[in-house]
């Protein structure tokens, strides 16, 4: 794609970076093949090349957003499949995100739309602040049906409100900072060998609405012989704020973790970064993009992201011989089930296919500890949670949703597993299977508790 930038305008650095990814772009159109708001509207700038257009253009001629451009560009999912089908390579992720963060800068939102933006940026990566608003929403849900007659702003807090679970969630039985060694077998005098340490991303969201996910990975780690360490003053990955454009929250969020991850590094050694929820490694192995132009980070950065890694990717890395084995009595479900009689559909996250390019390991560890695991039709598609997008884009996610559901029923699953917490939510307000994540699954079938779900 031939670009028309000033020397002026590349003299900033994320505008240089967009024009070399601009350039690199030659119309093919291959990427709305596989965009789902392409597949679902059919409007050529609701497709990674029409956004890639507009931001062309408005980066181009250095003007404010306007109301088409954002438009566009909020349907965006950030789903990235466009990226796995692009032939030229072009980094459409880098890119829409500089459109975001320069529609943050240069556009005034209406009123409503800058207040909803605003509390979840304020919310969903506080923990304490996400509990206590979900605990508000439980109260609150039965007025999901009447919001809804209060047009986009009114359906936007109904789909708050519809996301919220049924009841207040668990909290972690590890949430304290600290190191969790593997445990001592009764009757041995010698602390057992450790195999590894790694640090485990206790998050946001994912804290509170399945804390028992980072439970579960614990345990599974142990029996491997690993140490997990929470380190102190880790936090959000800053995912959520940035790809609603807010990229100085963003970049605060992955210095704070730097600092944190570094501090372990620095002090005992870490093996790797291990994260349970993907819409968060993906952002977290992108750190030394996002901190590049920090001189004091940059090179952290790049270190820190070298090390992160989904638990699936991790487990997958080690040495077979240390690995946790299926049980061969694991605890059986309310309804007698076991893991060798599960059917089990695997829904493969964008952040996990698309993001991070894994896609086979979570299948194999599954179909190794016993479960029939099944790939889903269309398994490319996105399921329509994309961070905040289920909340601010209400009724394209359901749309994506139910085609996920729909596509999940032909495989007449008895589970559905996946590998990010989002997910897990979006599926779950619409599936009557359970929703469990990988790890649950990995833990239970070698000999941990029956996840809460199958009960």
């Amino acid at each position: 794609m031939q670009t028309n930038f000033s020397l002026a305008q590349l003299a900033d650095a994320a505008t240089a970076e967009s024009e070399a990814i601009l350039r690199k772009c030659v119309h093919c159109g291959f990427c709305t093949a596989t965009c789902p708001t392409f597949q679902m509207l059919g409007d050529e700038l609701d497709s990674p090349r029409g956004r890639i257009y507009l931001i062309k253009d408005m980066l181009e001629n250095d003007r404010p957003a306007d109301p088409r451009t954002i438009k566009h560009i909020d349907r965006c999912l950030s789903c990235l499949s466009c990226m796995t089908t692009c032939p030229s390579g072009v980094n459409y992720m880098h890119l829409v995100d500089h459109a975001r963060t320069y529609i943050e800068m240069t556009a005034k939102r209406p009123l409503a739309d800058r207040l909803l933006r605003q509390m979840l940026a304020m919310i969903l990566p506080y923990p304490a602040r996400f509990r206590a608003s979900l605990m508000a929403a439980f109260w609150a849900k039965p007025l999901a049906p009447v919001l809804k007659r209060f047009g986009t702003h009114g359906r936007r807090l109904a789909a708050l409100l519809t996301l919220a679970p049924a009841r207040a969630p668990a909290r972690a039985l590890h949430a304290a900072p600290g190191t969790y060694p593997p445990p001592q077998p009764a009757g041995e005098t010698q602390a057992p060998a450790r195999n590894g340490r790694v640090a485990l991303l206790s998050g946001c969201a994912q804290s509170v609405l399945g804390a028992h996910i980072n439970d579960a990975t614990i345990r599974l780690l142990n029996r491997a012989g690993i140490e997990v360490v929470l380190p102190r003053g880790e936090g959000c990955c800053g995912a959520l704020v940035h790809h609603m454009g807010r990229e100085h929250d963003a970049m605060d969020a992955a210095r704070a973790n730097v600092d944190a991850w570094w501090t372990e590094m620095e002090g005992e050694g870490l093996d790797a970064i291990v994260i349970t929820a993907s819409g968060c490694g993906t952002t977290i192995k992108d750190y030394g993009f996002l901190l590049r132009e920090d001189e004091n980070y940059a090179e952290k950065a790049r270190a820190v992201a070298a090390l992160a890694k989904d638990v699936t990717e991790y487990l997958t890395g080690l040495d077979p011989e240390i690995l946790p084995a299926p049980v061969e009595n694991p605890v059986a479900g309310a309804r007698g089930l076991v893991p060798s009689t599960l059917k089990v559909a695997y829904h493969s996250a964008c952040s996990m296919q698309h993001g991070q390019k894994i896609k086979q390991e979570p299948k194999t560890l599954l179909t190794n500890a016993g479960f029939s695991v099944h790939d889903v039709p269309e398994g490319h598609m996105c399921c329509g949670s994309a961070g905040t997008y289920n909340i601010l884009q209400p009724e394209l996610a359901t749309r994506l949703r139910d085609r996920k559901l729909e596509n999940i029923a032909k495989v007449s699953p008895d589970i559905i597993a996946a590998g990010n917490i989002g997910c897990m939510t979006q599926l779950a307000s619409g599936a009557d299977i359970p929703v469990i994540h990988t790890a649950e699954l990995l833990d239970w079938a070698t000999g941990g508790p029956v996840p809460e779900g199958v009960r």
